[in-house]
């Protein structure tokens, strides 16, 4: 593995867990939404991440012969709504978007687990930082060698 590979692998972790973060904060925002422009409650929304590059028998057996050359790391693969959480059902008859019994449906957002997945997220960002920092500083003192 490269020094740069290690670049590669950090700045793609710090960008994953960026856009994570971007759509967990879009979460908690939108966690008292009850009408969107469709005129239907927000839904919570997970990201999913994968291991850069396709993995096809093909790719495997070509990147090895390309693998000092080929960047590593993570990606975003899907943005998806979380369908499998149930969504919030309150008994309030005085709100505009209550139905004929008075029920509103809220967001299936659930701030403690949004603020848990966000800390998790600033945490892994922060590793990868840190990360990215150590291959830097091992590249500044591999050059002040050679003088």
């Amino acid at each position: 593995m490269g020094l740069f590979t290690s670049f590669d692998i950090n700045g793609s972790g710090l960008t994953a867990q960026r856009f994570r973060m971007d759509i967990i904060s879009e979460n908690i925002a939108n966690a008292n939404t009850t009408r969107d422009e469709d005129g239907d409650p927000y839904v919570r929304k997970v990201v999913t991440f994968a291991e850069k590059g396709e993995q096809t028998p093909f790719t495997k057996i070509f990147n090895k012969k390309l693998d000092q050359y080929s960047g590593k790391g993570v990606k975003v693969t899907t943005v998806r709504e979380d369908t499998e959480t149930q969504m919030n059902i309150v008994y309030d008859p005085s709100h505009p978007d209550a139905d004929e019994d008075g029920y509103v449906t809220y967001p299936n957002v659930n701030i403690v687990t949004e603020m848990t997945n966000l800390i998790d997220a600033a945490n892994a960002y922060q590793a990868n930082a840190t990360a990215f920092n150590a291959s830097k500083q091992i590249a500044q003192m591999g050059l002040t060698m050679g003088k």
